[in-house]
């Protein structure tokens, strides 16, 4: 191939999916000369498949990566047709925000965000290579010969890395959504020394509104009062529209399980792991044969547009079983398909590979985000491409690497996750996998990670305004509320007791410490005239902190506990065959993954706690030599 000089960036990036975006905006944002390459313009911050943002754990990345400076929550809070919470019967560790975007909304202001970034270009290209020299990168040179030096690359392929489409017996190569894949950069990667592997997603068919009986739905409205995912957006009441409950039935499992024989899933076409929270319907189907049917939701793609998402009914499944299966649900007895469910194969990088800057073992300089590292979901993907875009800055600038703990973040967890843990299947973050989840709630993910974007330098002066005010504000209305003791003569108190059928006062009591019993709000001072009608934020966090103070002292005790294991770290050269006592399975562990603290070192399969014991051990006998 015949290669030209094409320009001089500071930091590349490969893709402009949602990991690709958040990635060069960060880059760009710091100060770093910045170039997004994608192979399609119409496809950048694509949804390829459920146009939602949030739910339970992913709502908290959304938030963490707002307060550190990202666009995800500001351009959702733009393009979204419907938001509520869910899980409000529960506590606040697992409260979530979810919008419905729409897609086309979405992809077009995200576009307009990049088109005005200074120190942003953008081109239409496919990467061919990966320069490199002495195991550092220098460039990369795309399909067409042009040739682009720079000091870091963040590679954010998403499913399009060698991808594979599926539909029953048709097979194709192919990105999500008919679109091209990129063929020749699993390659180059192989070529770099990588390890790569294959995973498996997926979608539904898209269906016509027009010919969905709603009558025999059951209707999901959005919440009424304005709702937003960034701490910068304005609360705006705009109208909603509705998402649809219906239910598969013994019919429909009838088509399916007739059609076993038609279905890539169990006939072996399908070669990689999709993602267990995640499965096709036909895989649902078998595994739970037991059951009668599966809730399914029919959901809006968008206001200008005509298509409905059936989330629920992933499926790869020829095309004329779908629309039987279709057709077999309640609600959909005459509906037509717009676009054909799929799913797709792709190449990844198992995380292993990875540092915790998500910076590559392999070739300094290289950065991996989203699904290229093995995880499913916009959010994952978008929370993986902050932190990489804000390292290859840092790299490029010659400071430290951004990492965040396991104690300070949902993206601390993640990336912790995907690089300790190996991986067999698409990695989606739970909310259970926190051991600390009530610290990392989505209500204060500002007050845990604003003041560390304004040290990385994506915080800007209006939000840093915005949020230093609201910590004034929050900080001196606990205060008061901790100084106003209320009295068993009090009246205002006592009317307020008696209305909620609380027990009355016998002493001295504040106002913070009487907001922990259950049956009292933090709206029932207000109504009272004891707490001025803040912003809905600061209200939320008065009556968590006041509620859960016991429970969160308790966590923050457990991370001091942590903080231990993890600020103990271990020399980047260490050679563990060195170490007496550790087991032979811990020696190949430690050395494959090369954690960077002894806390790291424990949460590696196969390592075990007399392993960490005897690594300790070595630890202080070297730090005393």
């Amino acid at each position: 191939m015949i290669t030209y000089a094409a320009g001089s960036y500071q930091v590349v990036v490969i893709g402009a999916g949602h990991a690709g975006c958040e990635a060069a905006l960060a880059a760009a944002r710091i100060g770093c000369s910045t170039l997004l390459v994608t192979l399609s313009m119409e496809n950048i911050a694509l949804m390829p498949c459920n146009p939602s943002i949030g739910g339970p754990a992913k709502a908290q990345l959304v938030r963490e990566m707002d307060a550190l400076g990202g666009e995800m929550g500001i351009n959702i809070d733009k393009a979204n047709i419907q938001i509520r919470t869910i899980n409000t019967g529960k506590g606040p560790a697992v409260q979530a925000l979810r919008a419905q975007a729409d897609k086309y909304e979405y992809h077009k202001e995200m576009l307009r965000t990049l088109l005005n970034q200074q120190n942003l270009d953008i081109m239409m290209a496919e990467v061919a290579r990966i320069e490199t020299k002495s195991g550092r990168v220098t460039g990369i040179v795309t399909k067409t010969g042009a040739y682009f030096e720079c000091q870091a690359v963040v590679v954010t392929s998403g499913t399009y890395l060698k991808g594979r489409i599926i539909i029953g017996d048709i097979i194709f190569d192919g990105g999500p959504g008919n679109q091209f894949p990129a063929t020749m950069l699993s390659q180059c990667l192989q070529d770099l020394g990588f390890e790569l592997g294959r995973f498996k997603t997926g979608t539904p068919p898209r269906i016509s509104k027009k010919s969905v009986d709603f009558s025999k739905m059951k209707e999901q409205p959005g919440d009424e009062q304005p709702l937003r995912f960034s701490y910068m957006s304005p609360p705006v009441k705009r109208p909603q529209l509705s998402c649809w409950l219906t239910y598969s039935t013994p019919e429909t499992h009838k088509i399916v399980m007739d059609n076993l024989d038609r279905a890539p899933m169990f006939t072996g076409v399908i070669q990689g792991r999709g993602p267990r929270y995640c499965p096709s319907f036909e895989d649902k189907v078998v595994r739970f044969s037991h059951k009668d049917s599966h809730q399914l939701f029919v959901e809006p793609e968008g206001r200008a547009t005509d298509e409905m998402y059936v989330q629920g009914l992933n499926t790869s499944l020829p095309e004329d079983v779908q629309i039987r299966v279709l057709r077999s649900i309640p609600g959909l007895e005459n509906v037509r398909m717009i676009r054909t469910g799929y799913a797709i194969e792709y190449d990844y990088i198992p995380a292993s590979q990875l540092k915790l800057s998500l910076e590559t073992k392999a070739v300094e300089g290289l950065f991996t985000a989203g699904q290229i590292n093995g995880t499913s979901g916009y959010e994952e993907a978008a929370a993986q491409g902050l932190i990489a875009g804000i390292n290859a800055a840092m790299k490029v600038l010659d400071r430290e690497p951004l990492i965040l703990k396991r104690s300070q973040a949902f993206i601390g967890v993640l990336i912790d996750d995907l690089i300790t843990k190996e991986m067999d299947e698409p990695y989606r973050l739970l909310t259970s996998r926190a051991e600390y989840r009530l610290l990392l709630r989505q209500d204060n993910a500002d007050l845990r990670l604003t003041e560390i974007g304004r040290q990385v330098g994506l915080v800007s002066d209006e939000r840093w305004e915005v949020f230093q005010k609201k910590v004034h504000l929050l900080e001196q209305e606990k205060q008061r509320l901790r100084d106003y003791g209320a009295t068993p003569a009090d009246e205002v108190v006592g009317n307020i007791l008696a209305q909620k059928g609380s027990a009355p006062l016998k002493d001295r009591v504040s106002l913070w410490d009487l907001l922990r019993r259950p049956e009292l709000e933090i709206e029932d001072y207000i109504k009272a005239g004891l707490v001025p009608e803040y912003d809905l934020d600061i209200l939320e966090q008065l009556e968590v902190q006041a509620k859960y103070e016991g429970y969160i002292n308790k966590q923050y005790e457990q991370v001091q506990r942590f903080e231990k294991m993890e600020n103990r770290l271990i020399p980047e050269q260490i050679d563990y065959e060195d170490v007496p006592g550790l087991s032979n399975e811990a020696k190949q562990k430690l050395t494959q993954f090369r954690p960077m603290s002894v806390g790291q070192a424990s949460r590696i399969a196969g390592v075990s706690p007399a392993d960490i014991n005897v690594l300790l051990i070595y630890l202080e006998k070297e730090r005393r030599k």
